[in-house]
């Protein structure tokens, strides 16, 4: 099988891209498997591709670089085919639109992924007929705008396959999107092991990481620790991470007297010997899509206090059996969590074995199977069928698109 991931950026950091290198890698020890990224603006990628992984990219942004296309005129013209209230539309352009359309159109390929809402839109517009076309959901429906909503709802039904990272978001998708013929499927995120002795549950550090972003609501988990240091000052709370939250965070800590018992690391990668240092991993989010961090500090031996927020963590944790999920937005709530495993040391290396233990489902060679089953059943039904229920499938949308306007004017006429 030829497979061919389209992705926002595969040269930058996050989630996505980790998981499409993850995904990519594994098939490419059995198929013909490549990235193809949007955008390119460093030399080297942070993550390092497989060797078996062909990547390369569509614009380039390298300043430095004698293919720099920062100042073709199309760049500066806005696009029309990737959705406007797609949150990276700024960053996309007439450039984009016509190099993503040129590579759609020639693709030579069994498959083509695309990796959030805007590229799916382009593929199921431009990709050209016979390649099985997916479209992942690496967020989820409801962190959708109603605009965007609509977009997808007019042009996924074009998709073959609608993959979403949570069951959760899943049933969302069957329920509410209206996609006649589309296989809507729920395939977590990968994770690799770590390649390194677990944690011991020794060491009396709390970790958490990711963005420092409002969502993450590390000042829920900072006012937590401020009981935990008053019970257990010996146990401390390093976070990894860099965004716009930092000077904020930076300040309540000071404000909390808690300068000698959470620290603020910055980003680090790789960043699975920081988990291994750590004992307890921490989550205090108000929204996952899926939880990343809380697989990647389970694989790597620790149990997991999370909030028990929309979609992912309760179907990551089992709660009280390898972890435990508290309720969203409160620090009480967190440091009795934190509590219980810090004293109960019996507990927290049975919960850590058992982290361990059950994170093996996220290995990369699972949900790489999973991708390969869905590909080569959808293959297996062939190209009519894929034509037949596009073509059914945007009728209906636009009839259902129809519907909602005439609705609305309804709507307006009764408020008037």
């Amino acid at each position: 099988m030829h497979i061919s991931f389209l992705i926002h950026n595969a040269y930058g950091i996050g989630g996505t891209i980790r998981t499409t290198y993850n995904l990519a890698s594994t098939l490419a020890e059995q198929h013909d498997v490549e990235i193809v990224s949007v955008f390119r603006h460093r030399e080297e990628p942070v993550f390092t591709p497989s060797p078996t992984v062909r990547l390369r990219h569509l614009v380039d942004l390298r300043k430095n670089s004698p293919g720099y296309e920062g100042d073709d005129p199309d760049y500066e013209r806005p696009a029309t085919v990737f959705p406007a209230a797609e949150g990276r539309y700024k960053q996309y352009s007439a450039l984009t639109d016509r190099r993503i359309a040129e590579h759609l159109r020639s693709l030579d390929c069994d498959v083509v992924v695309g990796t959030r809402p805007g590229l799916n839109v382009h593929i199921a517009q431009q990709a050209r007929r016979g390649p099985v076309r997916v479209g992942q959901e690496h967020l989820t429906l409801g962190t959708h705008s109603p605009r965007l909503k609509l977009t997808l709802r007019t042009h996924y039904p074009r998709l073959d396959a609608v993959t979403t990272v949570t069951e959760a978001d899943a049933a969302t998708y069957r329920k509410l999107m209206r996609l006649p013929g589309v296989r809507v499927e729920a395939v977590p995120n990968s994770v690799p092991a770590p390649g390194l002795a677990p944690a011991d549950g020794t060491g009396k550090w709390v970790i958490a990481a990711g963005r420092l972003a409002p969502v993450k609501r590390y000042d829920v988990l900072i006012r937590a620790f401020a009981t935990v240091a008053a019970q257990r000052p010996d146990w401390r709370l390093r976070i990894y991470g860099a965004g716009a939250e930092r000077a904020k965070l930076r300040a309540l800590i000071d404000k909390l007297g808690l300068y000698n018992h959470v620290y603020l690391m910055g980003p680090a990668h790789p960043l699975e010997p920081e988990w291994a240092k750590g004992s307890i991993g921490a989550v205090t989010s108000s929204l996952e899509s899926f939880g990343m961090t809380i697989v990647e500090a389970m694989r790597c031996g620790l149990p997991v206090v999370s909030t028990d927020c929309p979609h992912g963590p309760s179907e990551i944790i089992d709660d009280g059996v390898d972890g435990l999920l508290v309720p969203v937005g409160k620090p009480d709530a967190v440091a009795a969590g934190l509590l219980r495993l810090i004293n109960d040391d019996e507990l927290r290396a049975r919960m850590g074995r058992q982290a361990l233990e059950s994170s093996a489902r996220f290995d990369p060679d699972r949900v790489a199977g999973h991708y390969e089953t869905l590909f080569t059943d959808l293959l297996s039904r062939g190209t009519l069928r894929g034509s037949l229920h596009r073509t059914r499938g945007a009728l209906l949308s636009s009839a259902f698109q129809a519907k909602d306007r005439s609705r609305s004017a309804l709507r307006r006429v009764r408020a008037a």
